[in-house]
């Protein structure tokens, strides 16, 4: 190897993050610590969403070295190249760290993250030459290996395709001003009851399929529909328009909202991603969507409602009845949102029995979606953002010929000790589907709950 390659030593949370993620590193060397793999087989066989996660990774790297031989497991197996401009393979090795004796000036070796941090340590002093990278997503175990020592510690980022949260792409731009200002240069046309504008792209930096344009004049509210060179087809919405949807008798109370109803009421999308703080009304406005397009309107014969269950607080224990009846407690937020909807009625109860039958709403457990096909219904994953990537592509593709999914969460309230608004699954989906042209996202600006909810959302 030459002089700028690196050796990259994984912690057991990196495995666990992204089971495949020891292919990530291109034409370099990667280094599984003997005590990695003791970790995740001791986190296998837990009772835990993350025990999937370790027997995925054990798995991977069976597969990869089920041809080697001790002695090439040691000093390393070629993987396959990840990218059409990578030079040379990469190489796989497994360390066996409980053979390095107890050196002075090294950690004590009685805990797993200081054996890990020893090995890259020796690691680095049998390669003087060679740059060696301990990566991990533990904060402390970084600071731990600077302090030990090690020159270079790392968190892994291949799979953040934001550098910052607030760049996170939320769906609409917003003009200062007044929109038409700013127009310079304009061709329109009109097909039937919408005007389509032919604007310039630089007007909306970064412009993408389905995004929405207003501005804070109110004068002005579109959708990119369409982008061509260096020019952007925009439908004309209407700023009063957009206001004027509404679904199952719920209006919006803001344009954000009006966006949302737009996305959400659009057969034509397939993919609705609604992002915010809570209180801004993610669940409610999906919610009587679903109800509007599958009761009034008939385009689905189902409403599937589903979320992950993790705990903010300690374990109540296991929960007694059917599948639908345990997960009534962590859908307790759709049940709200239809006492919500049907507040006026003379019988809120009987209401409620009715509208879940004539839906046919079903309440279902993300643990069973995989291996499921799902047509013609409108599913709801709600609080998404405690799923990984690869859980939330799992669901997606379940979803089958006529079926629109709804993903809802809030960043700020990630629950998952394994995850970051970073490395959130809603996150990844939000950048990866925003060119895709059957699906719109939409960032619920402001808390629309109550003044108690602003105020705890905007100070606590």
């Amino acid at each position: 190897m030459t002089e700028q390659s690196i050796i990259y030593v994984l912690d057991t949370n990196i495995l666990l993050h992204e089971p495949f993620a020891f292919l990530s590193f291109q034409e370099h060397e990667v280094v599984i610590p003997m005590t990695v793999l003791e970790e995740l087989d001791n986190i296998k066989d837990r009772k835990k969403d993350v025990s999937r996660d370790a027997r995925v990774a054990i798995r991977a790297l069976e597969d990869t070295l089920t041809d080697a031989s001790p002695e090439e497991v040691m000093a390393g197996v070629e993987l396959p190249n990840q990218t059409e401009t990578q030079t040379k393979p990469g190489r796989l090795s497994i360390f066996n760290d409980f053979t390095l004796k107890q050196k002075s000036g090294a950690l004590s070796d009685n805990d797993n993250d200081n054996r890990i941090i020893n090995t890259a340590l020796h690691i680095q002093e049998m390669n003087p030459k060679k740059r060696v990278v301990l990566v991990t997503k533990d904060i402390n175990m970084r600071l731990k290996g600077k302090g030990a020592g090690l020159a270079y510690v790392e968190d892994y980022r291949t799979d953040q395709l934001v550098d910052d949260i607030n760049y996170l792409t939320k769906g609409y731009h917003k003009f200062t001003g007044d929109f038409w200002q700013q127009v310079s240069n304009c061709e329109s046309e009109t097909d039937g009851r919408y005007t389509q504008h032919f604007i310039d792209k630089n007007l909306v930096p970064g412009a993408f399929i389905n995004e929405y344009l207003i501005d804070e004049e109110k004068t002005f509210a579109g959708k990119i529909i369409g982008i061509e060179g260096d020019t952007a087809s925009v439908q004309d919405l209407g700023y009063e328009r957009l206001m004027g949807r509404h679904a199952w008798g719920i209006h919006p109370k803001n344009i954000y909202q009006g966006m949302a109803f737009d996305a959400l009421l659009d057969p034509e999308i397939d993919l609705v991603i609604l992002t915010g703080p809570a209180g801004c009304g993610k669940t409610l406005l999906a919610l009587a969507s679903a109800l509007e397009l599958t009761v009034e309107k008939g385009l689905y014969d189902k409403v599937i409602v589903t979320r992950s269950t993790p705990e903010i607080a300690e374990s109540i224990g296991f929960l007694p009845g059917t599948e639908e009846e345990k997960m009534a407690p962590w859908l307790a937020a759709i049940t709200d949102s239809l006492e919500v909807l049907h507040k006026q009625d003379e019988s809120m109860a009987g209401s409620m029995n009715y509208i879940m039958e004539k839906a046919n709403i079903q309440f279902k457990s993300i643990n069973f979606m995989r291996g499921r096909s799902i047509q013609n219904a409108l599913v709801i994953l709600d609080e998404c953002q405690n799923l990984t990537a690869s859980q939330l592509k799992t669901i997606i593709t379940r979803c089958g010929e006529g079926t629109k999914i709804v993903c809802s969460g809030n960043l700020a309230q990630i629950d998952s000790n394994y995850l970051t608004a970073l490395t959130s699954g809603l996150t990844y989906i939000v950048e990866r589907f925003k060119d895709y042209q059957g699906s719109a996202t939409i960032n619920l600006n402001g808390v629309v709950r109550s003044p108690l909810a602003s105020f705890a959302e905007e100070n606590l």
